[in-house]
C-alpha cells in the first residue's frame, strides 16, 4: 500500500499528523490499531494523520498515553490550537518537550513547570485585571502550561534543575490558600530523583549571576541551547559562545545558591509561617 508523504510546513496541522503518524510506526501500531486504543475510527484517524481534519484534545491525550510520547502530542495541540503565546515561546516549547536536561533560573514567580494550576491561575487572572490579557486568552494560557508539565513524567524523564530567587518564595500569589499548595507541590516534586531546587538567597545581593530569568536545555544529541525573554518575545540561542557563557554562570549560581536540604528547609518554613498565618 502507498503512503502518501505530508509536509510538516504545508499546514498549521500537518506536523501534528506527521508526528502522530511516526510516533504511531514506532512502536509498531497500525491505523487501524491505534484508532480502537483512542476510540475513534481508522479513517478518521488517517484524516487526521494526513492534517485533513485537526485533533481533538481528547485523542491527542490518548495518543500520548498510548504511544509514550512524553505528552508531546498534546503539547502540539496547544501550541497549534492558540495563539496567547508569547512570540518565539512556542519554538522553545518544542525544544523543551525533547531535552535530556532543563536548568532554570527563576525570578518573582514560581516557573512553569513546577506552577499548580491554581498558581497559574492566579498569574493570568492578574494579567486580565490589568487589562493586558482576554480571559480567553489567560485560560489558553494556563491549560498551555499544564500541558507542558507532562514532559516531567515521559520515560525516561528530563533531569530538572531549577534555581529560584528568593522572591518566588516571598511574593504571595494567589493569596495564603494558593500558595500554600503551590510550595506544597514544590517540597513534592524536590522528591524526585530526577529533579534538584534550589533557593538563591538575597544575600546573595549584587552577586547573584543573572538579572533576568534564564532557561538552558541540553538535547539528546548533546547541543545546548539558551531561552531568554523580554516583555515582546522570547529568544532562543543554539549552541553559540554566549550560550556556554550563560552555562558557567549558571553553575557560579548553583555554587552560590542554597543547596538542596537547605533549600527545601527554607520553602517548609515560608510554608509553615503561612500556616501559622491562616489560622
Amino acid at each position: 500500500m502507498n503512503k502518501k508523504t505530508i509536509d510538516p510546513t504545508s499546514s498549521p496541522w500537518a506536523a501534528f499528523g506527521v508526528q502522530l503518524r511516526r510516533s504511531r510506526e514506532a512502536v509498531g501500531l497500525t491505523q487501524v490499531q491505534l484508532a480502537k486504543k483512542v476510540g475513534c475510527t481508522a479513517s478518521h484517524l488517517s484524516y487526521v494523520e494526513l492534517a485533513h481534519r485537526p485533533p481533538s484534545l481528547q485523542l491527542a491525550e490518548l495518543a500520548d498515553q498510548e504511544l509514550k510520547t512524553g505528552g508531546t502530542l498534546v503539547l502540539m495541540y496547544w501550541q497549534l490550537k492558540h495563539t496567547a503565546l508569547l512570540e518565539g515561546f512556542p519554538e522553545y516549547a518544542n525544544y523543551e518537550a525533547r531535552a535530556e536536561q532543563i536548568k532554570l533560573f527563576e525570578i518573582n514567580v514560581i516557573p512553569g513547570l513546577l506552577q499548580t494550576r491554581a498558581y497559574a491561575s492566579a498569574i493570568e487572572a492578574g494579567y486580565v485585571r490589568q487589562g493586558s490579557t482576554a480571559p480567553e486568552q489567560a485560560a489558553e494560557r494556563v491549560d498551555f502550561r499544564i500541558a507542558r508539565q507532562q514532559v516531567l513524567d515521559r520515560t525516561p524523564p528530563p533531569f530538572l534543575h531549577a534555581v529560584l530567587d528568593e522572591s518566588c518564595l516571598s511574593r504571595i500569589i494567589g493569596g495564603r490558600e494558593v500558595m500554600l499548595e503551590q510550595l506544597t507541590h514544590l517540597e513534592a516534586f524536590a522528591g524526585r530523583p530526577n529533579v534538584v531546587i534550589q533557593v538563591a538567597p538575597y544575600s546573595l545581593g549584587e552577586n547573584r549571576p543573572f538579572i533576568r530569568p534564564v532557561t538552558l536545555l541540553t538535547m539528546p544529541n548533546h547541543k545546548m541551547l539558551a531561552y531568554l525573554e523580554t516583555e515582546q518575545r522570547g529568544y532562543i540561542d543554539r549552541d553559540s559562545q554566549p550560550t556556554r557563557e550563560l552555562d558557567r554562570s549558571y553553575d557560579r549560581l548553583v555554587v552560590e545558591a542554597m543547596n538542596q536540604a537547605d533549600s527545601l528547609a527554607t520553602i517548609s518554613s515560608v510554608r509553615r509561617k503561612l500556616e501559622w498565618m491562616s489560622n
